[in-house]
């Protein structure tokens, strides 16, 4: 068996992109901590910041206080911007009140934001220091959440880079094993899960897994599968470490999960009829299931704004696999690398813009007058006053939509707005 895309006649082989360098409008990288939070059971987030870092996760996670979440914000107060504190004095106070506190953390990230005396601070030499002071039963690890050099899916790929570094060498004659990189909401990591187990594959670790004790190993033996398109630093690190990286689309759609699987299929050599026997059922379920939302997406113009670095699988499953017309493909960053595949199964001609000049956007898009637009929240509202129909971009990451199962889901996603919009209008 060999993994093969079926790219068609009308593949968009080697696209030209607009390259934007204008002001942008992205949230910043502690957004991540929203997902991660959740994912990693027994590690907290404390975010080293300012009132408005603090602001912004307690309205973008939505948790009341006395639920404990695995977040909080260290505020950066007057006299520590004045100087008449030592910040990293204030740091370790906080750090052990934390600690006292919540004794089930077992890992602690620091993560930088950007008010310049946060900036200033050598996050990492602090997560050294207070490693020693409170480990080995709590690991301290730093990342940086900072808007000034992210956008906020890259706040996850710098929470998971940092930790490759704490995971262990497999030997070289270790037995191969399959590492999932990219978090994903249980049910559809237990779906994976079981799949791979059906077609033979035993050795499956994720990464981040749910609980720090269960952080796998790394070696020439790993075979690396992205999970999601925005994790490049995470995947150099990690073949820095010798792990080798299996080329598929992401599994977005029933075409892009059964292309990943199928990639994961090959590297184990899993035999075609098996790897029909196992994954069919599933990828035709999936077919069938988003057969229906066709019929209302199909011929549409969908807009992407660059925000989350998913825009290109996903315009990929809107285009391939429901008919919709692509009038613009954004993207924050393109990793040519990482979206090979992806880049291959986009219809010829395909408008992409890398990085971004929102004001020459807008005026892009009011000219295309697409039938819907997928952009950040700042964006949403003005043009849902101007008539436009849109889709926020965030809840596309917050919402399960890999796999087969959640492929419908997927779709439902950008026909409801939609028909309501159809229905208001009646």
């Amino acid at each position: 068996m060999s993994v093969t895309l079926d790219i068609g006649a009308a593949a968009c082989t080697e696209p030209s992109v607009l390259r934007e360098r204008g002001q942008r409008e992205v949230f910043c990288g502690l957004t991540g901590i929203v997902w991660l939070h959740r994912k990693m059971q027994d590690a907290f987030f404390l975010i080293v910041g300012s009132r408005t870092c603090a602001h912004l996760m307690q309205a973008a996670a939505g948790v009341m206080i006395f639920a404990e979440p695995r977040f909080a914000t260290a505020v950066i107060e007057e006299r520590d911007l004045a100087g008449l504190a030592d910040a990293n004095d204030e740091l370790d106070s906080i750090v052990a009140q934390l600690l006292a506190r919540r004794p089930d953390i077992r890992l602690l990230f620091l993560v930088g934001s950007c008010p310049s005396e946060v900036i200033k601070l050598d996050l990492g030499r602090a997560a050294a220091r207070l490693s020693s002071r409170h480990g080995p039963a709590i690991r301290v690890l730093s990342y940086s959440g900072s808007g000034i050099e992210t956008t906020f899916t890259e706040g996850e790929d710098a929470c998971l880079a940092s930790l490759v570094a704490e995971m262990e060498d497999a030997p070289a004659d270790a037995e191969p094993a399959l590492l999932v990189v990219g978090a994903l909401a249980d049910v559809v990591e237990d779906q994976f899960t079981r799949l791979f187990e059906a077609l033979g594959i035993r050795r499956v670790a994720f990464l981040p897994p749910k609980r720090t004790g269960e952080l796998p190993s790394v070696g020439p033996n790993t075979r690396l599968l992205l999970a999601q398109p925005y994790l490049g630093r995470t995947a150099m690190e990690l073949a820095d470490r010798g792990a080798v990286q299996l080329q598929a689309p992401f599994p977005i759609g029933a075409e892009g999960t059964r292309l990943w699987l199928l990639a994961a299929a090959d590297a184990w050599g899993v035999g075609g009829r098996h790897f029909e026997q196992v994954v069919g059922p599933s990828h035709g379920r999936a077919i069938r299931a988003t057969q229906r939302y066709r019929e209302q997406l199909e011929g549409r113009r969908v807009f992407f704004f660059p925000d989350s670095q998913l825009e290109i699988p996903i315009a990929r499953f809107l285009s391939r696999e429901l008919g919709m017309e692509l009038a613009e493909v954004g993207t924050p960053y393109l990793n040519r690398q990482l979206l090979e595949s992806e880049l291959a199964m986009l219809p010829a001609g395909t408008r992409l813009s890398e990085g971004q000049d929102v004001d020459r956007q807008i005026a892009r898009c009011r000219t295309d007058e697409p039938d819907i637009v997928v952009c950040g929240l700042g964006l949403a509202n003005p043009f849902e006053a101007e008539e436009m129909t849109t889709k926020w971009s965030i809840e596309l990451v917050f919402t399960p939509i890999q796999g087969f199962e959640q492929a419908a889901d997927l779709a439902e996603l950008f026909a409801r707005p939609l028909v309501r919009k159809l229905r208001l209008r009646i």
